[in-house]
């Protein structure tokens, strides 16, 4: 488990490098999560280091127990409460932080860092590639119960990545860099260009964000 702490740790590090560089402006920016800018993403990741076991369960029952609504409120109240340079000092201090996802294990935190980070870079026009390394762990780990949460429906579609190699489904072909379909199977529209293939204007939104 230490190797896989520090990478987590890796990629929050280099997470906290870009948000370190990002103007007030600049952090107004809606994110690949709809409706979220990146306070709110940030807000989000951060929620796990900042609330109590206590508190969490608090927040959860306001919210009738759906982690979703719960989240997504929680999210949205922490970044009108909490200025950028606090959001980025939360997550700089948890660098090391050994929270998990219930039932996902440390690759489950690491998916939830890089997809993350990647809901904030892709729309910035911040030209990151996550390390092969980190990426093939999180791909690994896939499975068909990530299409369901998120409600994508792949149906007669292969996903082919085209800088490692990584595939998954059957049918006609839909290509792009692999942390693309990453975020493709999470339900997230891409900027046009970044897929390929016949299916891929089902994936991509109409203009590139700012």
């Amino acid at each position: 488990m230490t190797g896989i702490r520090e990478i987590i740790a890796a990629e929050r590090a280099e997470l906290v490098e870009i948000l370190a560089e990002l103007s007030e402006q600049r952090w107004d920016t809606p994110t690949l999560c709809a409706g979220w800018r990146v306070r709110e993403v940030v807000a989000h990741i951060t929620m796990a280091y900042r609330y109590s076991g206590r508190r969490f369960l608090g927040e959860m029952l306001k919210s009738g127990g759906n982690f979703t609504k719960m989240s997504d409120r929680c999210a949205r109240r922490d970044a009108g409460l909490l200025s950028a340079a606090e959001l980025t000092a939360a997550l700089r201090d948890n660098v090391h932080h050994p929270w998990k996802p219930p039932g996902g294990g440390y690759e489950g935190a690491l998916s939830h860092d890089v997809i993350h980070g990647l809901d904030i870079t892709v729309p910035l026009g911040i030209d990151r590639a996550v390390p092969p390394e980190r990426l093939r762990i999180v791909l690994d780990g896939f499975e068909p119960k990530r299409l369901k949460f998120f409600g994508v429906d792949l149906d007669g579609i292969e996903l082919r990545a085209t800088d490692l190699d990584w595939s998954y489904g059957s049918g006609t072909p839909l290509s792009g860099a692999a942390q693309d379909l990453l975020l493709v199977a999470c339900g997230r529209m891409l900027p046009p260009g970044r897929l390929h293939g016949e299916p891929s204007a089902r994936f991509s939104t109409r203009e590139a964000r700012s």
